[in-house]
């Protein structure tokens, strides 16, 4: 293959350049390589393409919005039908009272949005001290400004010099660091703390009994600001809208993206509490959010968006995640005690990991789960595995053989 010029994401581009696997076409849960080569898509590509590959329903709905209006910015007081809809039907689902919904291009941008929110809210409410913020190790929170600074996996916020400022990492399983950081930082300078409801990128680790309810408390006790970020666990991944409602708690604010879409069109989003909004709502001349995206609203993309959230309610995919997780749980835990493998985590939602011993690389497994015709997405001490959500148990049983077949000649 000639080399590329085109300088891919999260990649040792000195091996990638010259051996791309070109992706041609898709099909529910398969893809297809230009070689005519089928690949179950065991990680609904980046965990996101929740409805399957090559829906006509939601090409028809860009098409015909393409047809009346492909575009248009929703700066200042301009609008238009699919974005009004849009933020009107996740509001109506939105765990939280009175929601407001401030879209953007993906997950980053809605993680931006939610750290530099939650630090002005305060600004704004008289308690400029509240600028700390926690995250969890092994979060993953994209790779934007405050994402980056954001992040509770080492490597991806080693290595970029200076980043944004008070901001703390805490053990992502317990919830005693939390309650004694706050203490020793001041719960007073404390203004939020971002949770993913099952962490993914980081590894796959659904929370332990009890973890979400006693951070939403001791945020409630102390007036901290609870973000979830729902990028990957919503829009059916965990059998709910955003994931987050399988615990009886309210978020402050919620990011989403991924699944909104099912990854047809980019879009991402924030969600917060009417109370969250209020100081720039409240009246004409309230302070501006001076905040944005150029493609917020995006008329086509919102468009997508509709149209892959009737299929997911349609078909009957919402609560699919949940009513799926013990079978693809039960499929992956037969790779228990082969060679290489460290444990298998899972059991919330559709989705999983298999840990992988010390020396035991994640991206050799990968591979041989590709020549296996199975594509899992390997991380930094495994693989993991989010199959669409039409997937069914016997898909779950080929992931779980092509993952037997590669860590057995990796041994």
């Amino acid at each position: 293959m000639a080399d590329t010029r085109f300088w891919h994401p999260f990649a040792d581009m000195g091996t990638v350049r010259g051996a791309e696997l070109e992706l041609a076409r898709g099909d529910d849960v398969w893809v297809e390589d230009s070689d005519g080569n089928r690949y179950l898509d065991a990680t609904a590509s980046l965990w996101y393409c929740n409805v399957g590959h090559g829906r006509p329903e939601i090409a028809a709905a860009v098409a015909e919005q393409m047809g009346v209006l492909e575009a248009y910015s929703a700066f200042g007081d301009f609008t238009n039908r699919p974005a009004a809809e849009l933020t009107a039907r996740l509001a109506a689902h939105a765990p939280m009272p009175d929601a407001r919904v401030f879209l953007g291009s993906g997950g980053g941008d809605a993680i931006d949005t939610a750290a530099k929110l939650v630090r002005r809210y305060f600004i704004e409410t008289g308690a400029p001290e509240r600028q700390h913020l926690v995250v969890r190790s092994n979060g993953y929170h994209g790779t934007h400004g405050f994402g980056t600074s954001l992040a509770g996996i080492e490597a991806n916020r080693s290595s970029w010099g200076p980043l944004v400022s008070d901001i703390a990492v805490v053990d992502h399983d317990s919830l005693d660091a939390l309650r004694e950081h706050v203490e020793r930082t001041g719960p007073d300078r404390v203004a939020a703390v971002f949770v993913e409801p099952v962490i993914g990128a980081g590894g796959v680790y659904p929370p332990a009994d009890g973890y979400i309810e006693g951070v939403a408390a001791l945020c409630r006790e102390h007036g901290i600001l609870f973000v979830c970020d729902a990028v990957i666990c919503g829009f059916g991944r965990l059998g709910s809208w955003f994931g987050i409602e399988r615990w009886d708690v309210e978020p402050d604010l919620i990011t989403f993206a991924k699944g909104v879409t099912s990854g047809y069109l980019p879009l991402g989003g924030l969600m917060v509490t009417g109370r969250v909004a209020e100081p720039f709502w409240s009246e004409p001349g309230a302070p501006v959010f001076r905040h944005g995206a150029t493609y917020a609203g995006h008329a086509t993309v919102c468009a997508a968006a509709l149209a892959n959230l009737d299929i997911l309610e349609n078909d009957g995919l919402m609560t699919r995640g949940q009513e799926l997780e013990g079978e693809l749980h039960a499929a992956l835990r037969r790779l228990e005690g082969l060679p290489g493998v460290a444990e298998v985590r899972g059991g919330t939602g559709t989705l999983g990991a298999v840990a992988l011993e010390p020396g035991v690389a994640p991206a050799k497994i990968a591979l041989g789960a590709r020549r296996a015709g199975v594509l899992v997405r390997p991380l930094a001490a495994g693989v993991a595995v989010s199959p669409p959500l039409t997937a069914t148990p016997e898909h779950f049983d080929l992931i779980a053989d092509a993952l037997s077949v590669a860590l057995e000649t990796a041994a």
